[in-house]
């Protein structure tokens, strides 16, 4: 699919960076995972007793909430929450346009014993909780990994404004990669 080859840069260059956390680290857990927070990245109370975790990534100076990007995390157990399949096909569909046309790509990998499932895409985000009405809004990406697990996969989504999330891409690879190195 187009675009794996940038993911397979990225991670293979945070192969190097190895999973090592610092002791005082914020973080979390959702399932069977530890997550550590990255430096400069907010945990917030989560917007919905669905969310596990959420997180803020602030975007440029001066832009507020409108310039921020939020990483959200789910975990609803053994055999819940859909499949890895069905789950990316869902993420994509929050963007305007088909799938060649947002960009949207998948890479899987094994980090440690845990099968990883990366996702990306790019271009107008419709904005809004399910069932209710979105709001598009341009110049947006994705980035997504479900990590699969026998205790029910983990869903860790970041969206935002697409300089925000390029900026923010090897800090959520690594923050993936150092909850299946526990």
């Amino acid at each position: 699919m187009r675009g794996m080859r940038g993911w397979r840069v990225v991670i293979a260059g945070l192969l190097a960076l190895g999973t090592a956390c610092a002791e005082d680290a914020p973080g979390f857990t959702a399932g069977a995972f530890t997550f550590t927070v990255p430096a400069g990245w907010q945990s917030v109370q989560p917007s919905s007793p669905m969310r596990k975790a959420e997180l803020r990534i602030p975007g440029p100076e001066g832009t507020g909430e409108s310039g921020e990007a939020t990483v959200t995390v789910f975990h609803f157990g053994p055999g819940e929450g859909g499949s890895v399949q069905d789950n990316v096909q869902r993420w994509f569909g929050q963007f305007g346009g088909d799938n060649e046309a947002i960009g949207a790509a998948t890479a899987a990998e094994t980090i440690g014993q845990v099968p990883v499932t990366f996702a990306r895409a790019r271009g107008t985000f419709q904005s809004g909780m399910p069932g209710q009405p979105a709001t598009p809004v341009e110049g947006q990406a994705l980035l997504g990994a479900i990590l699969q697990s026998p205790g029910g996969d983990v869903f860790v989504k970041m969206t935002g404004p697409a300089p925000v999330i390029d900026q923010a891409e090897a800090a959520f690879v690594q923050m993936i990669r150092g909850a299946c190195g526990r």
